[in-house]
């Protein structure tokens, strides 16, 4: 979809993949009533448990299942993949990650005694059969082993039997250059789309039959090559709330809300006590505050605009962005 959503430029692909090292992978379940799956996010570090990241979260409304977070907040580092999956899978898919990182550590000739890995959910039970839990080992590898820097959005991976503002939603993904310096830096945002009222969705008139609660959830995943502290990269992700205020959102009482980040830039051993990190001046802060919000509304848009319309498995139809688009494009054109 070609959007003209805020000032700044996107980066090559207009995904977070944009960001340096970063990749994507999907696993897809759709057998019988089971439409559901896992996305993976890596950071572009081989082995991110002896090479970690400087990471944040920031839980907007808290209604949600996700795992790692203590850490990350206690820490603010990242040592795993992120996954994103269904409520009821969150467990199955933790336990995939520790066995990977295990794997991963033992090939270093380190023996691993605890990790944290990071697993965050959508509920998709209005399209899927959320009880039989069909997302484990063998769905986290193959979405590891596929990740790469182009990647599909819209009902695929952990976004194939969500649903947003009343329409189909999924996973979307969007990026933005900074420049800086004369240095150029990337951001990117993906999201995993569950939530909103279709009656309170900004970017397009819906008729009042669809008119539903503020409920469900989105997971936004924020990456970035630019320096920031943990401190400063929680700042930058609490303006992904932006993007979801600019197209309707609320933050409902029965919606979760999160977001987690990680900055790219690297740490710099002094001594054998002591490491250095350099970061971004507070008053140039504005930059990456209104670059994460253009990412994050865009994001959202874009894992709409490429999920089709679906069927609940009540039989309720589930009507999607693109359709409707073209449909109030013919009303206009007919007048």
């Amino acid at each position: 979809m070609n959007m003209s959503i805020g000032s700044m430029p996107h980066g090559k692909r207009n995904l977070i993949t944009d960001v340096p090292g970063v990749l994507v992978g999907h696993a897809t379940v759709d057998a019988g009533d089971c439409h559901t799956g896992v996305t993976v996010i890596l950071p572009p570090r081989r082995n991110p448990f002896t090479d970690k990241l400087t990471a944040a979260a920031c839980v907007f409304n808290g209604f949600g299942k996700t795992q790692g977070l203590v850490q990350v907040e206690e820490l603010g580092t990242l040592e795993t993949p992120i996954a994103l999956t269904n409520t009821l899978n969150v467990g199955k898919v933790h336990d995939a990650l520790v066995g990977y990182m295990i794997d991963l550590c033992r090939q270093d000739g380190l023996s691993l005694t605890s990790v944290n890995p990071v697993v965050c959910e959508c509920n998709d039970s209005r399209l899927s059969d959320i009880v039989r839990r069909p997302v484990g080992e063998k769905e986290v590898l193959s979405a590891i082993r596929s990740a790469s820097a182009d990647f599909a959005q819209g009902a695929v991976g952990a976004g194939r039997g969500t649903t947003c503002y009343g329409m189909k939603g999924g996973i979307g993904s969007a990026s933005r250059l900074m420049e800086i310096d004369g240095k150029t830096f990337t951001i990117g945002v993906l999201v995993q789309s569950n939530y909103g009222a279709s009656g309170d969705f900004r970017a397009a008139c819906l008729p009042p039959d669809l008119a539903e609660c503020d409920q469900g959830s989105i997971i936004l995943i924020v990456a970035t090559d630019l320096p920031l502290s943990a401190r400063q990269l929680k700042r930058v992700l609490r303006r992904t709330s932006v993007g979801m205020a600019r197209l309707g959102s609320y933050i409902g009482h029965g919606s979760g809300e999160i977001a987690v980040g990680f900055t790219t830039a690297p740490l710099t051993d002094a001594g054998d006590s002591f490491r250095t990190q350099t970061v971004l001046r507070e008053e140039k802060m504005n930059i990456p505050f209104r670059a994460v919000g253009e990412c994050a509304e865009e994001a959202i848009l874009q894992s709409m605009w490429h999920a089709g319309a679906d069927t609940a498995l009540d039989g309720a139809p589930i009507p999607c962005l693109r359709d409707f688009i073209k449909d109030q494009h013919a009303k206009e054109e007919s007048k």
